[in-house]
Order: C-alpha cells, then sequence, then structure tokens
C-alpha cells in the first residue's frame, strides 16, 4: 500500500453552467437547488462527489484498488461481501470470527480502503443495517466538500418544449405534438470549497499521493464525460489548491478561502460567460509555508 499524503489541503472549484440545470431539487419539481432567502444558486456536495465518482470509474474501470463502492446498479451489500470473502468469513461465522480476532473489524476496515478509492477519499458508513451480521463499519474521509453556491443570485428560466413523438394512440388520433418543459439557468458561475486532512489520511483511510493526483484530474475532467442535454454546457474553470507545509496546516482554512476573491467586472449587469467575472488571490494573509497553485 502507498504511503498516505503528508500535507494538509484546502481547495477551491470554480465551475461554470450555461442553459442548464446543474443539479436538480427533487423537493422543488427538480428546478435548479437556490437558497429562498438569497437567490443564490446551490449544488450539493453529494452531487459533486457523484460527478468525482463517475470519472475515476471511467478512467479506471474497477482496476485493483480504484473500485467505486457507490455506484448505480451494484448493491452496498455485494461491494461489502468482498471483504468478508477476502478474510475467509460470512455473516454466518462473522460472530465467533470476531471473538478468535479482535483485530478483524480493522482488516475488514483496512481491506475496503484499499480497495475502493472513493471510499479511502470520502469515506463511507458500510452499515447497511442496524442488525445485521454483515458490516464494514464506518470510515471517515479525508478529503470533505461543501455545497457549492454561485456567485450571483440566479434565476430558473422556465422554457416550454415540444416534440411530435405521442405517448398514446388515443393521443395521437388528437394532436400532432405534445407539450412539455424544461428548467435552466441562463448562466452561473459557482464556487465549491474543499478540504484534504492528511492527519485522517494517515491515520485512517491511507489517501496517497497518487490518489491525490487522480484526484485533482478528476476535479479538473467532472464535466468532460458527463455532459448531458439537461445540464447544459457545464465546465471547471478552476481549481485553486493550498498546500500546507505539515500534517496538521499552518494556518485557519478560512483565511486561505478569503483569499480567493471572485467579482463580476465594471460595467456587467447580467453575467453570461466567464470572462465577465475576474479571480483573483490576496496573498496577504497566506504565510510563506502554504504553496498556492492554480491547477487550470
Amino acid at each position: 500500500m502507498a504511503e498516505a499524503i503528508k500535507n494538509r489541503y484546502e481547495f477551491v472549484i470554480l465551475f461554470d453552467v450555461e442553459n442548464g440545470n446543474p443539479n436538480g431539487d427533487p423537493d422543488a419539481g427538480n428546478l435548479p437547488r437556490i437558497d429562498p432567502e438569497s437567490g443564490y444558486g446551490l449544488v450539493t456536495d453529494v452531487c459533486l462527489k457523484r460527478k468525482i465518482r463517475n470519472y475515476v470509474q471511467t478512467v479506471k474501470e474497477d482496476q485493483a484498488g480504484y473500485k467505486i463502492y457507490i455506484k448505480e446498479d451494484v448493491p452496498l451489500n455485494r461491494s461489502d461481501n468482498m471483504a468478508y470473502e477476502y478474510l475467509g468469513v460470512n455473516e454466518k461465522t462473522i460472530k465467533d470470527a470476531k471473538k478468535s480476532d479482535p483485530n478483524i473489524d480493522v482488516k475488514i476496515r483496512d481491506f475496503m480502503c484499499q480497495n475502493f478509492f472513493d471510499i479511502r477519499t470520502f469515506g463511507a458508513v458500510m452499515v447497511t443495517f442496524v442488525k445485521a451480521a454483515l458490516n464494514c463499519g464506518q470510515v471517515r474521509g479525508p478529503v470533505q466538500l461543501g455545497f457549492a453556491r454561485s456567485i450571483d443570485p440566479i434565476i430558473s428560466q422556465e422554457v416550454t418544449i415540444t416534440r411530435i413523438a405521442i405517448t398514446t394512440e388515443k393521443d395521437a388520433e388528437e394532436k400532432k405534438t405534445e407539450m412539455g418543459r424544461k428548467n435552466i439557468v441562463p448562466y452561473a458561475l459557482y464556487r465549491a470549497e474543499g478540504y484534504i486532512s492528511a492527519n485522517l489520511a494517515r491515520k485512517v483511510t491511507g489517501f496517497s499521493e497518487d490518489d491525490l493526483e487522480l484526484l485533482w484530474e478528476a476535479i479538473i475532467n467532472m464535466f468532460e464525460n458527463d455532459h448531458s442535454a439537461a445540464r447544459g454546457k457545464m465546465a471547471v474553470r478552476e481549481l485553486i489548491v493550498f498546500k500546507h507545509s505539515k500534517e496538521l496546516g499552518d494556518c485557519p482554512a478560512y483565511k486561505l478561502f478569503d483569499a480567493v476573491q471572485v467579482a463580476r467586472k465594471d460595467g456587467v449587469e447580467y453575467p453570461r460567460k466567464y470572462s465577465d467575472y475576474t479571480v483573483t488571490i490576496s496573498n496577504k494573509d497566506i504565510p510563506e509555508t502554504v504553496e498556492v497553485s492554480r491547477k487550470i
């Protein structure tokens, strides 16, 4: 197993959407997520992590050490069972195995971390039923993402569409077309912030330098192989990384995040493209021991 990372990181992601719905809200008819008080658009951390998982799955294709735990059409118990098969136990024998080997829970956890990239990265709750014998425990991952929020308030636009394909034979006798609607954001630039704990990487999951490089690659390309008509034109525009000189860091994360300022250019009232904004990094409150890099 590769050696875990030794430095703490924080990072800022800037991505935009043009004529699409970046993250539908099932509680609001799948309209773009929005903060009702301020009007700012939101994209959940779960949505972003799904894109990262999809990229790693596409690139690595279930290579050893790079499987994805949370993915479509694969029950979690099926993945959990891999650890049990590796250790030669099952739901019936696990209780006796725990009595004879008090470290078996750690062995199960370590197996899952070594084999599944998203567990090694984001962590996972692998207890699908409280009383079930099949239980791989809970892992807190070193990489954590917050919700993304738009730089400016957004307005969701409802677009009426038509189609010539009629659903039923009865409807086909009465009409030639059917109507539909889709909700889009004409343009919005979103900002997400993330944290990487070298301490958790060392103590728990073993998240390594190779994993870190793959994470940066996945973030930069998370929309490139996942385009759809519903999401419109989405792209990651900036990935700004702060690398501390030590495991526990050199300064509070908020100081680094505050150093990244995104603002509309003078005279721009309604932003419709990325070049309508300026992105600046102020070095005033950033310690010299923190390395700043722009990956894009």
